[in-house]
C-alpha cells in the first residue's frame, strides 16, 4: 500500500517511476533500442547475455528499462524479470520472416504470464527502415 501511495504522490509531484521489461528474439535489436533512448545515438553492441539495465528520463517520468539477452537458452529465465513490472517492450525483427512465428509464439507466452496481466505493453516493429 505505501509503495502504491509513494508511486500516486510521486505523479503528481515529482518523478514518477517506471519498470520497463524490453524482451524479444535475439538480433532483434533491444540493446540497440536501449543505448538510443538513454545516450541519443546508436553503439555498435554485442550479444546480450544475461541483461542490461539502464535509467531513462522522459519529462517527470524515470523509466528503468531492463534490456534482457533473447537467445533461446536464456528465454526460460524471462519470467523472473516479469515480477513488479509496469511496461513491456517487445521488439521483433521486422526483416526476420523466418522467425516471425517464434516470435509470436514466445509473445504469447510472455503475456500469459499473471505477473504481466496489467503490464502495458508496446510492439516494436524494428528494422523496417532497412533493406531487405
Amino acid at each position: 500500500m505505501g509503495q502504491a501511495f509513494r508511486k500516486l504522490f510521486d505523479s503528481f509531484f515529482g518523478i514518477a517511476e517506471m519498470r520497463v521489461v524490453m524482451l524479444g528474439l535475439d538480433a532483434a535489436g533491444k540493446t540497440t533500442i536501449l543505448y538510443k533512448l538513454h545516450i541519443g545515438e546508436v553503439q555498435s553492441t554485442i550479444p546480450t547475455i544475461g541483461f542490461n539495465v539502464e535509467k531513462v528520463q522522459y519529462k517527470n517520468v524515470m523509466f528503468t528499462v531492463w534490456d534482457v539477452g533473447g537467445q533461446e537458452k536464456l528465454r526460460p529465465l524471462w519470467r523472473h524479470y516479469f515480477s513488479n513490472t509496469d511496461a513491456l517492450i517487445y521488439v521483433v525483427d521486422s526483416l526476420d520472416r523466418e522467425r516471425i512465428g517464434k516470435a509470436k509464439q514466445e509473445f504469447e507466452a510472455i503475456i500469459k504470464n499473471p505477473f504481466m496481466l496489467r503490464s502495458i505493453i508496446l510492439v516494436f516493429a524494428n528494422k523496417q527502415d532497412m533493406a531487405q
